[in-house]
């Protein structure tokens, strides 16, 4: 019997939702926790939504290990698709290639797409146990170097794998002067001495305290990028969410922020794109810009594609995609548009796979 199934957890808005959109299209979908994934005996002729698994932990130096335990379950979940006979909204080897930001960029570019370029030449000397201790050279010499003959005094440092705004920092230095301001939700935890999310953007103006933090954000996996002068709304600076869904542009959101970082979590400001006041022409390149991505991914049937519009120009670039970027409380509480497309695609399936 053919049936939809969601892989996820119990009572979150995704679940909430999703089940909201099913139910108006006339059809249901049974629920997976990721707890008990591994013990479902079937996995044949279904559906599957993969969410993403719900972290409590708010350590940094955690966040690569968590993120390699869900690509093993993703792994396996590709493993099953291939023994059984799955449909996937998106597949687990793109939901998994688009947790690697650099990887995600690489392809990207190859297609001839614009992205927020990385910094070049940097090689930070990775950590080498020696005699049962870890080692290593600073790494703020070799970033304030390699911003110095690029000539680029403003850049963006996150995880290569990681959301939310999770150790996430905007870097400003002026080599005349020496000034350097950094802007971070992570900080250092003073009973454990591990970097946390705080879920709150700080401001660090001291020199001392700006590069032991840089030492411990650059001491993870990370990928450091130009800082691009953003579009303006209303004197604060945004980017755009957008949700595409089998090549439609579904939802666009704008995240209007009066500092570096714009992730809504932190007390910025959401607006509809069409509240923006953009002419046709720039949603025009928007549009383009966001399918050809998506194409990029064939895997995908959702996508959520992070757009900044640069100042002045407005022209495009991609900052990251997410291949579970789908859940936009301005939608959910409004007309639940995502969800309810998602539905259709589901009951499309179902009609096909019942006949």
């Amino acid at each position: 019997m053919s049936r939809v199934v969601l892989l996820g957890d119990e009572g979150t808005k995704r679940t909430v939702f999703l089940e909201k959109g099913v139910k108006e299209a006339g059809i249901r979908f049974d629920l997976v926790k990721w707890k008990d994934f591994q013990e479902m005996e079937s996995w044949q002729n279904i559906f599957l939504k993969i969410d993403p698994p719900l972290w409590e932990n708010c350590r940094l130096e955690e966040m690569e290990r968590l993120t390699e335990e869900y690509k093993e379950n993703l792994r396996q979940l590709e493993k099953l698709g291939k023994k059984g006979n799955i449909t996937f909204l998106n597949s687990p080897e793109s939901i998994q290639a688009l947790l690697n930001k650099r990887g995600c960029k690489k392809r990207l570019k190859e297609a001839g797409l614009p992205v927020t370029e990385a910094l070049k030449n940097i090689d930070f000397i990775k950590q080498e146990k020696e005699a049962g201790s870890f080692q290593k050279e600073p790494a703020v010499p070799v970033l304030l170097e390699a911003m110095e003959k690029q000539r680029i005094f403003q850049v963006f440092i996150k995880p290569n794998q990681g959301s939310g705004a999770a150790g996430a920092a905007a870097f400003c230095w002026q080599p005349r002067t020496g000034q350097m301001i950094l802007y971070t939700c992570g900080m250092e935890d003073p009973l454990t001495h591990g970097l946390v999310n705080t879920k709150r953007l700080r401001k660090f103006t001291d020199r001392d305290q700006v590069v032991s933090l840089l030492e411990r954000l650059l001491g993870l996996e990370v990928v450091i990028e130009r800082w691009y002068a953003k579009a303006k709304h209303q004197g604060f600076s945004y980017d755009l969410r957008a949700v595409v869904q089998d090549g439609r542009l579904d939802f666009v959101l704008a995240r209007l922020s009066s500092g570096p970082i714009t992730n809504l979590h932190l007390n910025n400001h959401p607006l509809k794109g069409s509240e923006l006041g953009l002419s046709p022409s720039v949603w025009n390149r928007v549009t383009t810009l966001c399918q050809e991505a998506s194409k990029c991914y064939p895997g995908l049937r959702s996508v959520g594609i992070d757009i900044l519009l640069e100042r002045g120009s407005l022209r495009p670039r991609i900052i990251e995609m997410n291949g579970q970027g789908d859940l936009i409380y301005q939608d959910i509480y409004e007309k639940n548009v995502i969800y309810r497309h998602q539905a259709e695609m589901m009951r499309e399936w179902l009609w096909k796979n019942q006949r």
